[in-house]
């Protein structure tokens, strides 16, 4: 059952983004008040803080990212970069498996909670550097980053499968843009897709809570 808040800011993103109908479905059923604060603005199409001078994506954001993946009859996500949690909710209405890495403790440890409130149980989380992947479940038919990278790690090449596309803001000079590679004979081939605004992806692990 979707909210009406949730109907309503569906219908905002897709007059400035046309939305597939799966992922239009997924992002109007996950409540967007339980991975933001404050909850008033929840529904307005703006990146919104978190703790550790991070971000929660824009709806819009989310959900240009989540249909840039392509992932229909796709298994199997990992992202780079679990934040609130909201991006690997979306994305769990839409594969049966979805792997999210959080360097930062504190988020992940929310994000978890809000997952277990929630009732999800097909989001697997881990608090480590999401540059080194998770090599256990690999490989990964598509790999997203929820932060702004200036290379793509060789360990998250080897992750992926052969065909499966990584999608990573990506920092050209001074300007961030998305770029969506699909692995092709083990090496990655890059389409540029829009500019973009992400906070930079970080290494090693943060730890408290």
């Amino acid at each position: 059952m979707f909210s009406l808040k949730n109907t309503h800011m569906c219908a905002e993103i897709a007059r400035h983004f046309p939305l597939e109908k799966s992922v239009e479905e997924a992002i109007c059923a996950v409540n967007r008040e339980e991975f933001v604060s404050p909850k008033h603005l929840a529904y307005s199409l703006n990146a919104l803080p978190l703790d550790g001078e991070q971000f929660v994506s824009s709806p819009l954001t989310v959900a240009k990212m989540t249909q840039y993946l392509q992932l229909g009859g796709v298994d199997s996500v990992l992202e780079i970069g679990c934040g609130s949690g909201y991006q690997a909710m979306v994305l769990s209405k839409l594969v049966r498996r979805v792997f999210s890495i959080e360097r930062i403790e504190k988020l992940l440890v929310q994000a978890k909670e809000r997952f277990r409130r929630l009732g999800v149980t097909n989001i697997h989380t881990k608090l480590a550097d999401g540059q080194e992947g998770w090599r256990e479940f690999a490989p990964f038919e598509r790999i997203l980053f929820s932060a702004c990278a200036t290379h793509i790690p060789q360990a998250l090449n080897e992750q992926l499968g052969e065909g499966g596309i990584l999608l990573a803001p990506m920092l050209d000079g001074h300007t961030q843009i998305i770029t969506r590679f699909v692995k092709q004979n083990g090496r990655l081939v890059a389409q540029s897709l829009e500019k973009c605004q992400f906070v930079p992806i970080l290494k090693g692990i943060e730890r408290g809570v």
